[in-house]
């Protein structure tokens, strides 16, 4: 069944790239035009030591009450410590951290090695000079394919008005009012 254009909707654009069969390779290029903020969530491991990677799956759920979610990798080394912790941290990269982005993102005997941060009595670490931190307790998890969805129910939260680190098209770049770009 055809519906009448409504001249006031715009033809959507046309997809460069269309597959019947999924090329994991492809549909991770064609996810990674979606910008997204860069975020590292902390946890305290069960032997007390601080966990922490970089993320870019962080989003809000919801207002009330205040939820927010992230997931995981099945694989990731740092799983069973966020599974088992009653609380975690996101910690929103300012656009001058790429640096810490890199650290957490790869591998290292202690990422938390002369990083400034702060242990709240949760025990997971909020990162110093970060844009934002949601302090959260670990409310539910839900297997979602080859990921682990992590919902937390956010107790405290600071922001700053730093420019954020984001990602799109494999690239780190800085999150600006467009407004502000057409004056340079």
């Amino acid at each position: 069944m055809s519906h009448p254009k409504d001249p006031a909707m715009p033809d959507p654009a046309p997809a460069e790239r269309t597959h019947a069969a999924f090329d994991t390779r492809d549909f991770r290029s064609a996810l990674g035009t979606f910008a997204t903020g860069v975020t590292i969530v902390t946890a305290r491991g069960r032997d007390g030591e601080p966990v922490g990677l970089t993320v870019n799956s962080f989003s809000s759920v919801s207002l009330d009450p205040p939820l927010v979610l992230w997931s995981q990798s099945l694989y990731a080394q740092s799983l069973q410590s966020f599974q088992e912790a009653s609380y975690f941290v996101v910690n929103v990269l300012a656009a001058d951290q790429v640096e810490l982005s890199k650290r957490f993102a790869g591998t290292h005997d202690n990422r938390f090695l002369n990083v400034e941060h702060i242990v709240p009595d949760h025990g997971a670490p909020v990162i110093a000079g970060c844009a934002a931190h949601f302090e959260c307790r670990n409310e539910a998890r839900y297997y979602g394919g080859d990921h682990i969805i992590f919902l937390g129910r956010v107790e405290r939260y600071a922001y700053s008005p730093k420019p954020t680190l984001m990602f799109c098209h494999g690239r780190y770049m800085r999150g600006r009012p467009l407004e502000a770009i057409a004056e340079e």
